[in-house]
């Protein structure tokens, strides 16, 4: 089955970067849509960056954008959110989320995606 395995988050200060990372397995090859979201206390999810595997296209929100890296090492069935210059604004738990039809498209939507992972908690001071 499906397990999504997020880690990597902790306590930094502001500036300072942290790399998060979702091992995934039981996917079999194929595209699909990998997201990162965050949901800070008393703020909704967010969408924050995107991955289509098929094509290597990523997407970002605006708050993060130019500061935030999704990439995925296939070998390792890694997903990785590298995040630079950090503010405290960023402080949230970080869940990755995967949609597994071939031909998804990346969106914000939660409900787009079966899969997530734990979360990870980053907290920026």
């Amino acid at each position: 089955h499906v397990q999504l395995v997020e880690s990597g988050g902790g306590s930094v200060q502001a500036g300072g970067s942290l790399r998060l990372s979702c091992e995934v397995s039981g996917i079999t090859e194929g595209t699909n849509c990998m997201v990162w979201f965050r949901q800070a206390p008393g703020k909704e999810r967010e969408g924050i960056a995107g991955l289509y595997t098929g094509s290597g296209a990523t997407y970002y929100a605006g708050s993060v954008k130019g500061r935030f890296t999704i990439s995925k090492d296939n070998a390792k069935n890694t997903l990785y959110l590298q995040m630079n210059l950090l503010k405290p604004e960023d402080t949230a738990m970080y869940y990755c989320a995967a949609d597994l039809r071939r031909f998804c498209a990346v969106s914000w939507s939660e409900l787009q995606y079966t899969y997530w992972g734990q979360g990870t908690q980053v907290t920026v001071s």
